[in-house]
């Protein structure tokens, strides 16, 4: 499958979107156009590009009701995962990238995110509260086994005794156990494993950088025998594609040691919304009116419905119905109890050469 946006010489491969349309913010866009000139197209790989970023401030804040956690921290941005449903597409928008092809391939760390924590985490109005990674793109996506900036902003979590959820696809935590299995004896850790389907053919074709299910099912099997806490995240349901799947994974993944479970619906906001319709085309053009039908159903008629209370699991018959089905099983599996609330009341700044001695005993 071809698009204007793309350069002809490149070879797609192994990616999530099928085109790269400009940001949404840009007043022009490109194409390319044959001029007659070139009779072959010498084809080269579309390779991943890596830039780095000094951040200014490494802490987000959010104040949103659908959310359990108020901050968050992203060492990365954009995903080489490249999963096609991805709700954190359009903010690449927001750097004057595309949230199509630029978004998995054109990516950006920002190596002072540790530097940058510990002082936001030494400031004197700062107030604990478990910090969330993960929730917007994947901290252990490939390009973390050379930059190590998720592992080094775990150390400073550790040093701080602070409280810290995680979400990831990637094995590469499971290198950083030694880090994790102690704030898990703590009380300070907990992890989300995001499996969206058993079928490792779809898997390939919805997320095609990430690793197959049963890898991820392993990761869940070697946290917990860790001692670290793991929910597995049926995440997202699509509607006529994978959501027959939702009790086999939860099934999975109590096998594999998961003490809770979790579920969202497809969420197509802004680009992704046309990115994932493109995609179904392409792969499933028999299923796509029966899918896009679903989803519209859920969302009043719209793509995607981002109204408080209905964003991350829609409403009307078949939300409903997947709600009533995820419920079931995680009662049969026990699945459904609550986990423990991360601790905050062992947070401490470690001391510094130069710092004033506590009086307290």
């Amino acid at each position: 499958m071809t698009d204007a946006s793309i350069d002809p010489a490149l070879r797609i491969a192994a990616r999530g979107a099928a085109s790269n349309d400009g940001a949404r913010f840009d007043k022009l866009s490109h194409s390319y156009q044959e001029d007659g000139w070139d009779t072959e197209v010498e084809q080269r790989p579309l390779c991943t590009e890596v830039t780095q970023e000094s951040a200014r401030r490494i802490i987000s804040y959010n104040r949103s009701p659908d959310l359990p956690f108020d901050r968050s921290i992203n060492p990365y941005r954009g995903c080489e995962h490249g999963c096609i449903y991805c709700f954190a597409r359009p903010t690449h928008a927001y750097l004057g990238l595309s949230p199509g092809l630029d978004f998995e391939t054109r990516l950006i760390a920002r190596p002072n995110a540790p530097e940058r924590l510990e002082a936001e985490l030494r400031a004197r109005g700062y107030r604990v509260a478990p910090m969330a990674i993960g929730t917007n793109t994947d901290p252990y996506q490939p390009i973390e086994k050379q930059y190590g900036i998720m592992r080094d902003c775990l150390k400073v979590l550790q040093a701080y005794q602070h409280p810290v959820a995680i979400v990831t696809k990637g094995t590469l935590i499971e290198r950083d156990l030694d880090i994790l299995a102690p704030m898990a004896a703590q009380g300070l850790v907990r992890v989300g494993i995001s499996i969206t389907t058993m079928d490792a053919d779809l898997s390939r074709k919805l997320e095609p950088r990430t690793p197959t299910p049963k890898r991820r099912l392993a990761v869940i099997r070697s946290l917990s025998e860790a001692g670290v806490p793991v929910r597995i995240m049926t995440s997202p349901v699509v509607p006529g594609l994978s959501d027959h799947d939702l009790e086999a994974l939860m099934q999975a993944g109590a096998e594999a040691g998961a003490k809770a479970a979790s579920w969202i619906m497809l969420r197509l906001p802004l680009e992704v919304s046309s990115l994932f319709q493109e995609w179904l085309r392409q792969h499933y053009p028999n299923r796509a009116k029966k899918v896009m039908k679903l989803v519209r159903e859920m969302h009043g008629g719209k793509d995607y419905d981002a109204d408080w209370g209905k964003r991350m699991r829609g409403s009307g018959p078949y939300a409903q119905m997947i709600a009533h089905r995820f419920n079931v099983a995680a009662k049969r599996l026990g699945l459904d109890t609550r986990q423990p609330a991360l601790r905050c009341d062992l947070f401490y700044p470690p001391l510094r050469t130069g710092d004033q001695l506590t009086l307290n005993m």
